[in-house]
């Protein structure tokens, strides 16, 4: 019997969550590629996704640490705190500029085959994904270092590490619909990273911020993923400030809510833009 084709007004939109799996192997082709040749052609390879944040972490421990003399967290080795606040900050930060330009790296795909664009660039968080796991082995040499072993606490890290994930989706999205249509964004987008670095407590203790503030600071859902993380690693030596867990989780629901709905509503043009 011969396969019947359908064609049906608006048949598309509704079975597009149902095409997102059919279209799963299109999704690890494009991560597995992602993934290939992100340090191909380069001298040491993977170690880049070591070196980059061991390199950010001893700055920020002479810059916030021995110049300005800022606090740790309880008795915890001052570096060891700022790599746990790294280690979501770059895969979110990872996220967002790579994720930002995957559409127009993937222009003769877009232009000439259907398939859920969704999967492009969660096809690039996914790679970004991947470093941050390498990354967790210098975690484990720093506290074997500084002879400072996790708790319980550490089971709890695959929690903040979905939380990391969704606060990465939702402005992932949005940039990379507005980078199809706007190419100034590709200019924008690293002075958003830059900024954001500075405006979350990756290298210093959310205790330093003023407690009037902190309401309002952890409107940025990268500063409770950020605390989690230091609570996990640091043995709860880092404080959960649960009112700012609740807004973040909350903030970061609404772009995930947001980045997929503008993402949707941009998806039909970007055939024609890119």
């Amino acid at each position: 019997m011969k396969d019947v084709i359908i064609i049906e007004a608006g048949r598309r939109e509704r079975h597009y969550w149902l095409d997102l799996w059919r279209y799963r192997e299109l999704f690890y082709v494009l991560a597995w590629r992602d993934l290939a040749v992100r340090y191909k052609q380069t001298v040491i390879g993977v170690l880049w996704a070591l070196i980059r944040p061991l390199l950010t972490m001893v700055v920020f421990t002479i810059v916030f640490s021995r110049i300005a003399k800022l606090p740790t967290d309880g008795d915890a080795p001052y570096a060891l705190m700022v790599f746990a606040g790294i280690l979501p900050w770059s895969f979110f930060s990872s996220s967002l500029s790579e994720a930002s330009a995957s559409l127009v790296n993937n222009e003769r795909l877009i232009s000439k085959v259907y398939f859920p664009r969704l999967i492009v660039p969660i096809a690039t968080i996914v790679v970004a994904f991947v470093d941050f796991l390498i990354s967790f082995c210098i975690l484990f040499l720093l506290m074997a270092w500084y002879g400072f072993m996790p708790d319980w606490r550490l089971l709890l890290i695959p929690v903040f590490a979905v939380w990391a994930f969704i606060a990465s989706v939702g402005p992932a999205l949005w940039i990379t619909s507005l980078n199809v249509k706007y190419r100034d964004f590709r200019y924008i987008i690293p002075f958003i990273v830059q900024f954001g670095l500075y405006v979350s407590p990756v290298g210093f203790s959310f205790s330093v911020i003023p407690e009037q503030w902190r309401l309002v600071y952890s409107l940025n859902p990268m500063v409770g993923v950020i605390n989690g993380f230091r609570w996990c690693i640091l043995r709860g030596q880092s404080d959960l400030y649960w009112p700012g867990l609740i807004v973040g989780i909350a903030v970061s629901a609404f772009f995930v809510w947001l980045g997929i709905r503008y993402f949707r509503n941009s998806e039909r043009t970007f055939a024609d833009l890119i």
